[in-house]
């Protein structure tokens, strides 16, 4: 009965969207395609923010529309493998890797040099805030000849290779890179559409770049709409007025041909975070009874209607190494009556499952004995109260291999004392040692096995409670082949989509 009023609902609102796709000048050739092959329309969920800056959020936008890439990317298991680099090496113990180019050209005609590379990464390695992919990181980067460039760290990082893969480490032409720090990504880039015009945070236009390296893509370009509204993209998607909807809420499923629903598993959790720093959570035994009193199987079947399953860890079936070396967490405090404990519990409405994520939540835990406040906003105007410890618990989003493709640096970055991303507050000597020594492992098997360790640490704290982890839903329409939603939310838009 819930699927059916909310099909009704999501029906009414269509009248009001059709001003949010209609065709403008720059889709007079949505059907053929100015110079072959048909414009790809594409709704997405979260606009830039930061006009498009390569350093933050936008450039994940920027690697999904085909228009940016670095040196290396991430295959379907992870791997780096290569992009702008057709080749590398490591020397001096990991601490110098030297990248081998291949033959391409930035999207004003200029070739990519190991000169121009090498400024690209300086640019990032000084942009303030640093990108998350060199949270810790200082590297250098120099011009060894015309197609090869050195890449140094201070110490060694065995996974510089995965962390060059991070769109925020795109590659552009010199002529992109303004005086203050800024960069212009307006037809700068390498892939294979370029950005020629932006219309604020509700539209872009992409045209094909003929020039790629990789090949002359099937598309001629791509319109892009940046809509928050999911049941606005899945309206659209079913009328036909796109033909790609992102991140669609699973709420909307019903409405749209199940040939157009396309589900890939992610490294992504939902999960509840809970403060350590100031507030009630600052005690073991409440954090402890609020992982009793849920049931993340509600919450899966519930908020999520099945494209979600129930967290097993900070590591999910994406990640198929995870399972099989997952290690129990020992040392949990014992639970401690709450006793009408008042807790404040926020989260965000960009990503529609987390209002009603945090609802459940709200009732399970007032079921256990606590108060429970709701705080609902929208992620810009949640982000600064977030990481400044305004509330006691945090239902939060996170793609666990997002920054790097390396899953010991989410964990640093998260849950160490010294993280930019520590959404818990979590300082735990232990934690921070067993994080540290999967940071100096090398070898594959070796640091997953460390990452398990470290992972079953931070759980033992109580500071996060993994909810579901979760599965990626894209609407395609029928006649699209050729899209590339992928576990690490990195792609979507390359050389073969088409229509």
């Amino acid at each position: 009965m819930r699927t059916s009023r909310r099909l009704i609902a999501g029906l009414f609102v269509l009248p009001l969207l059709s001003g949010c796709f209609a065709s403008s000048g720059d889709d007079s050739s949505a059907s053929t395609g100015a110079a072959g092959g048909a414009r790809l329309r594409v709704a997405l969920p979260f606009a830039p923010t930061e006009n498009y800056s390569p350093y933050g959020q936008d450039a994940m936008l920027l690697s999904r529309l085909g228009v940016t890439e670095g040196l290396t990317r991430l295959d379907a298991n992870g791997t780096a493998v290569p992009a702008l680099a057709e080749s590398w090496s490591s020397e001096n113990g990991g601490r110098s890797w030297v990248f081998t180019l291949r033959d391409a050209k930035f999207q004003d005609g200029e070739a990519v040099t190991a000169e121009a590379v090498a400024a690209a990464l300086t640019a990032a390695g000084k942009a303030d805030p640093a990108p998350a992919a060199l949270s810790g990181v200082k590297l250098t980067a120099t011009a060894e000849d015309d197609d090869r460039v050195r890449v140094a760290t201070a110490a060694s990082d065995p996974v510089l290779p995965l962390r060059l893969s991070n769109p925020s480490l795109a590659v552009f032409s010199p002529k992109a890179y303004g005086k203050k720090g800024t960069v212009n990504v307006v037809g700068t880039a390498t892939g294979p559409f370029a950005l020629t015009s932006t219309e604020g945070d509700t539209a872009a236009t992409l045209d094909r770049f003929d020039d790629y390296w990789g090949g002359r893509a099937q598309a001629s370009g791509v319109t892009a709409r940046f809509v928050s509204d999911g049941t606005a993209r899945a309206n659209a998607l079913r009328t036909g007025q796109v033909d790609i909807a992102e991140s669609l809420p699973v709420a909307q499923l019903a409405s749209l041909d199940q040939d157009d629903v396309h589900e890939v598993n992610t490294a992504r959790n939902t999960s509840l975070y809970l403060n350590t720093r100031s507030g009630a959570f600052t005690e073991p035994g409440l954090r402890a009874a609020a992982r009793e009193a849920i049931d993340t199987s509600v919450i899966a079947k519930g908020a999520y209607e099945g494209y979600a399953v129930p967290a097993q860890g900070l590591f999910g079936p994406a990640l198929t190494w995870a399972a099989g070396k997952r290690v129990e967490p020992a040392g949990r405090a014992r639970a401690t009556r709450p006793d009408g404990e008042s807790i404040t519990l926020a989260t965000y409405s960009d990503r529609p499952e987390l209002p009603e994520t945090a609802q459940v939540l709200q009732q399970q835990l007032r079921k256990a004995g606590f108060k429970v406040k709701l705080e609902v906003r929208t992620y810009a105007r949640l982000e600064g109260d977030l990481l400044d410890g305004a509330f006691d618990a945090a239902v939060f989003s996170r793609n666990m291999m997002l920054d790097t493709g390396d899953p010991v640096t989410v964990l640093a970055s998260d849950y160490t004392c010294d993280g930019s991303n520590n959404l818990s507050f979590l300082c735990d000597k232990n934690v921070d040692k067993l994080v540290a020594a999967a940071q100096a492992e090398s070898g594959t098997a070796e640091r997953q096995d460390a990452v398990m360790k470290a992972e079953a640490a931070v759980l033992g704290t109580d500071s996060v409670i993994p909810l579901v982890h979760l599965k990626l839903v894209a609407g395609i329409a029928t006649d699209v082949q050729g899209a590339l939603p992928d576990p690490y939310e990195r792609t979507l838009i390359g050389t073969g989509t088409r229509r």
